[in-house]
């Protein structure tokens, strides 16, 4: 057994999200793991830019509300408790509300290549942040 120490909480670069975001590094694998997990602070209203993940990522809503949108166009929400999975390759984003601040533990991996395991996109707009929102189908 192997207690891990901890690492500063980082700030989120304004190169990949709009808005206060802080995170927790919970876990960073090393080889032959590629397995990673941060715990992600959202404040109201912030979001991360459009990305993707070479082999997607899953997301559990720790509190708060949180928005997931696709390129499609659909901005869904999901609860505490609830998880949502990424396929790889998908572009997407995803933050608070405009008026509560929103947790989530964000899963991920690498390929084990020399590939980024997330490609960092455009800034989302406003108007898509604020596209109408659903719930889960």
């Amino acid at each position: 057994m192997e207690f891990i120490d901890p690492v500063p909480t980082g700030k989120g670069p304004d190169t990949q999200f709009t808005g206060d975001v802080w995170y927790d590094v919970i876990y960073a694998g090393e080889e032959p793991s590629r397995a990673r997990t941060n715990m992600v602070r959202f404040s109201p209203g912030a979001r991360t830019f459009w990305h993707r993940h070479v082999l997607g990522q899953t997301l559990h809503i720790v509190t708060g509300i949180a928005l997931v949108g696709t390129r499609d166009g659909v901005v869904f929400e999901a609860h505490p408790g609830e998880s949502v999975t990424c396929p790889a390759g998908e572009e997407h984003w995803h933050g608070a509300t405009e008026d509560r601040f929103m947790e989530h533990v964000a899963i991920w991996e690498g390929d084990g290549t020399t590939t980024s395991e997330t490609t960092w996109l455009e800034e989302v707009t406003d108007q898509q942040y604020a596209a109408p929102r659903t719930r889960r189908n």
